[in-house]
């Protein structure tokens, strides 16, 4: 794998002569502004490293024969921006015209890099070639994407980038990498005392060889050589649980995966294939047949759980966290459908967006709607509900109406009449519309001033404190706003008020406290059949954490709001019951929530018609490549992997492994744990890998969240994620999944 000619591969691959020259720019290096503010720009010098898959920059005062010191990969870009689409290049926008601007948009939560070049020209040449170098990554089939991460170690520790390495480097890279080694492991073929880069591939592979795959090949190979498609047609019939049409099906995964030519043409797979195979898409845990949207979109929304941002606007905490565009951005990529905008008076005449009567720094309101217009449909079609906190003056509240209809145009669903029907139309027939949710005049005639109490939005406004000497405040509305509410902020009485005179577009708000406080009544579940529930973290949450959305989600409450830019458990669950139905937002609720005429009790699951409970056995077999979580060149993390079940409170649970000594490269722990679990279909699986420590809190290494109903029985690969929910490949563990009927 010689690193010139991977990057004539790529050359290649980008076909045409622009391409080419756009490589061919980026390697020479260019000199980039980089801008933060207004008043902090500061040139660096970029340049694409000969693997082509790394950028270096430094900054303009260090000589040119310096070192690049700091590096970022291709593969850490999600997205690259053109013109001033950030708020720091909107604040130039008069000094460098937006040809010249670009924005590169990181994984996770990592700030996203705000660049200016000379002219035009350059820009297109770093636009242009990044997009067609991620598209080349995204390309790779698995094997190649695991020889280039191997090669991004190797170039990490060829300091001086003559291609070998030497034992010395090879331990201490590998030690970094959470391997031990030996002398005598080391794979020097041209007996050089050095390893190059080929032979330093093999050696990896050597270290990574999987006996627990080549264990179970042996299981069903005939002959001890290959699976033939009658042998792969059993495992999988028999242990993947693939029965049906599984003969073509095996034919099918031989022609996928297997790297030999005359195997494949043989219908043979040789413990390569199985592995490749193994570690797919199609040999994860999570069943792909549920990746893509599969659920009925055709029932009315409260059918649905619904993807919900808190304070949608903060990057960090909600005293003096920024606000920015950047924020709604980063939710609406990742499917959420309900965005919060808190609207306060701004100066002239401009309303403002910030979290009100603290620190937090204000954006404009016509940018945070110039944002949700351009990307509010980009990762789902279905409905945008945008929750709105209104706390402006009559004439501002006009300029916000004003707003909402130019900038959003026909995206905004403007046939706002009172009760719409019995029912709230579906995701399906709301297609690409936005919904306003706030406060309506309740009927014009009555109350020609236009005043609204403000009982419900200032317990929302004041985080669960009360108003002032226990009196309910006023507030004038806008007609023209008020006309534009689909959705109508209403004070929850009672469940029998609700039931006898609540309309379908009337929704209630409740803080986590007076949601767990109607939990414990019955009818809460009844009343999420009809009417949208809406329930947000509590005001004393200062610093943006969240609370578990399991509880919430069994009573039914559709609107469970959590603060986005905050990681965590209760984000995990969040994406990992939102990563199902195509990523769109909308989750239809098990069958259990939606009927009215059976009324479903999370506290005693066992007394529905249907129970059927079911035992769940994991044996976590292996772990592979964990990241290093200490950057001490001697720490090797010692893994333990804990499996916990969210859902109802009798499948609440949780078991771990015990912890492998001084190794992260390939633990095995072989042990089984086995849970019950009495409402499979509120259940989610929570993997957790940890580095033990018994004089501290163990470190975290990776996590991944699963619905239990979308699990695929069978030897899987659980592929983990960071924190940030964002992928640590190739770190995965593996285990073997059964589910029996109780």
């Amino acid at each position: 794998m010689e690193r010139n000619g991977q990057s004539e591969a790529i050359s290649h691959s980008l076909a045409d002569e622009q391409g080419h020259q756009n490589l061919e720019a980026m390697k020479a290096g260019m000199f980039l502004r980089k801008v933060r503010s207004r008043s902090w720009k500061r040139q660096r010098h970029y340049k694409l490293q000969e693997d082509c898959k790394t950028i270096a920059y430094k900054s303009n005062g260090i000589k040119m024969t310096d070192l690049f010191k700091k590096i970022f990969s291709i593969s850490d870009v999600e997205v690259v921006r053109e013109g001033h689409q950030s708020e720091a290049l909107l604040s130039v926008a008069d000094e460098f015209p937006a040809v010249r601007c670009f924005t590169l948009v990181f994984r996770g939560r990592r700030g996203n890099l705000d660049l200016v070049a000379d002219s035009a020209k350059e820009a297109q040449a770093w636009i242009q070639g990044i997009r067609a170098l991620m598209e080349n990554m995204e390309n790779m089939d698995e094997s190649t994407k695991l020889d280039q991460w191997i090669s991004d170690w190797f170039l990490k520790a060829d300091l001086n980038k003559d291609g070998r390495i030497n034992f010395k480097e090879a331990k201490k890279l590998l030690k970094i990498m959470n391997v031990d080694m030996n002398e005598e492991h080391m794979a020097d073929k041209s007996e050089s005392g050095t390893l190059e880069d080929q032979e330093f591939v093999e050696f990896y592979k050597m270290l990574t060889e999987r006996t627990e795959v080549l264990d179970l090949f042996q299981d069903y190979s005939s002959d001890g050589k290959s699976l033939s498609q009658c042998d792969l047609e059993e495992f999988l019939r028999e242990e993947q649980l693939e029965g049906e049409g599984s003969y073509e099906h095996a034919l099918q995964l031989i022609d996928r995966y297997e790297p030999s030519d005359t195997a494949r043409m043989n219908h043979m797979m040789s413990v390569d294939g199985l592995l490749m195979y193994l570690t797919s898409p199609e040999g994860s845990i999570f069943n792909p047949e549920r990746q893509d949207l599969f659920q009925d979109m055709s029932q009315p929304l409260a059918h649905y759980y619904i993807s919900s941002s808190h304070n949608t606007y903060l990057m960090e905490d909600q005293l003096k966290g920024p606000s920015s565009v950047e924020a709604y951005i980063q939710a609406l990529k990742r499917g959420c459908r309900c965005v919060e905008v808190d609207c306060w008076n701004g100066s002239n005449g401009e309303p403002v967006v910030y979290h009100g009567h603290t620190l937090t720094s204000k954006i404009l309101l016509k940018d945070v709607i110039t944002t949700i217009a351009n990307y509010a449909f980009k990762a789902s079609e279905y409905p945008l509900i945008v929750s709105i906190e209104n706390h402006c003056s009559i004439e501002q509240q006009e300029v916000m109406a004003l707003y909402f209809r130019d900038i959003l145009g026909d995206m905004l669903l403007t046939n706002t009449v009172d009760g719409v029907s019995s029912e709230l139309p579906s995701p399906e027939a709301l297609k690409r519309k936005i919904l306003l949710k706030g406060k309506k005049i309740e009927n014009e005639s009555e109350n020609p001033t236009g005043e609204v109490s403000d009982e419900d939005e200032a317990a929302e406004i004041n985080k669960d404190s009360p108003p002032t000497n226990g009196k309910k405040s006023k507030q004038n509305l806008c007609k023209e706003l008020s006309d534009l509410m689909f959705c109508k902020s209403v004070h929850f009485h009672s469940f029998e008020h609700s039931r006898t005179s609540a309309k379908s577009n009337e929704m209630s708000s409740f803080s986590e406290s007076k949601a767990h406080k109607y939990s414990k009544e019955a009818d809460f579940v009844l009343h999420n059949t009809r009417q949208l529930t809406r329930v947000y973290p509590s005001g004393m949450r200062t610093d943006s954490s969240n609370y578990s959305p399991v509880d919430m989600w069994n009573m039914g409450c559709q609107i469970v709001a959590l603060n986005f830019q905050s990681a965590g458990m209760e984000m995990d669950l969040n994406d990992g019951l939102f990563t199902q139905n195509g990523c769109s937002g909308y989750i239809l609720k098990p069958e259990i929530l939606c009927k009215r005429e059976r009324l479903f009790d999370p506290e005693n699951p066992e007394e529905r018609d249907d129970y059927h409970p079911l035992l769940f056995y994991v044996k976590v077999i292996s772990g592979q490549q964990l990241p290093k979580v200490k950057q001490k060149e001697w720490s090797i993390v010692d893994p333990l992997v804990r499996v916990e079940i969210y859902g109802v409170p009798l499948d609440q649970a949780k078991q771990e492994t015990k912890y492998i000594d001084n190794n992260g490269f390939n633990p095995h722990w072989n042990e089984t744990l086995q849970f019950t679990i009495h409402t499979p279909e509120l259940a989610l699986v929570h993997f957790v890998v940890e580095d033990y420590d018994k004089a501290s809190r163990n470190d975290f290494i990776g996590q991944y969240t699963i619905p239990f109903t979308n699990i695929q029985p069978g030897y899987r690969h659980v592929h983990l994620l960071s924190k940030d929910g964002t992928s640590i490949h190739p770190s995965s563990i593996y285990v073997h999944i059964k589910i029996t009927e109780l």
